[in-house]
């Protein structure tokens, strides 16, 4: 691939939140996946696992829980005086935490615990740094597994839009509802399926303004 080719991937890829009743095929899923494993990991230790819900039922039920919580936040937020802080979160924030609903499959990524050979061997003796950083490690490398992920799905004509918001609202419930065990950590859900919407291109930084060169 040439590297105008790659740039136009990158350049045209968007967040797609509208999507149509066409399903995605379980080796198109597995393709996604297969480019999703070959991103960089720290010490190759390949943090990460997906779950992909196909079942357009259960997408929805995740899409409620979602919601269910959104509005206990909402009401807690009341009681504390901060009515219009609520009323935005559920009218501002709540369409894009659920923004998933209508897609055919939803992705979900997990951060699996970082082991290393440096980090039983020399880290951890030395006491390199606090435990707790280990799990951003993890996080770190299902990031760029994702990347690669929705990337792959816009070469192959899919739509896909990463969201966090079931994970920063109901990540119990959802870590209950799918089974995930309490040692991998839910990094984010991607949405997943045919565009029916193309929207523009959003501004960006420009390189100058993002890029700090030393010499």
């Amino acid at each position: 691939m040439q590297f105008d080719d790659f740039k136009k991937i990158v350049l045209e890829r968007r967040s797609i939140r509208r999507f149509t009743e066409e399903d995605v095929t379980i080796e198109d899923i597995k393709e996604l996946i297969d480019c999703a494993r070959y991103a960089p990991s720290d010490t190759n230790s390949q943090t990460w696992q997906f779950i992909a819900v196909v079942n357009r039922e259960k997408i929805k039920e995740i899409e409620q829980m979602t919601w269910d919580q959104l509005h206990k936040k909402a009401a807690e937020a009341e009681e504390r005086g901060l009515n219009r802080e609520a009323r935005m979160l559920v009218k501002s924030f709540g369409p894009y935490a659920t923004a998933f609903a209508d897609a055919p499959v939803l992705i979900v990524c997990l951060a699996t615990p970082y082991t290393s050979k440096f980090r039983d061997k020399i880290f951890d003796p030395v006491q390199l740094v606090n435990p707790s950083v280990w799990d951003e490690e993890g996080i770190k490398s299902s990031c760029l597994a994702a990347q690669n992920l929705m990337l792959a799905a816009h070469a192959k004509g899919l739509a896909t839009c990463p969201m966090t918001g079931p994970v920063l609202l109901a990540a119990d419930q959802l870590r209950a509802y799918l089974n995930i065990p309490e040692e991998c950590q839910i990094n984010m859900v991607i949405s997943l399926g045919h565009p029916s919407e193309q929207p523009g291109k959003l501004a960006r930084k420009e390189v100058e303004e993002i890029l700090r060169i030393v010499d």
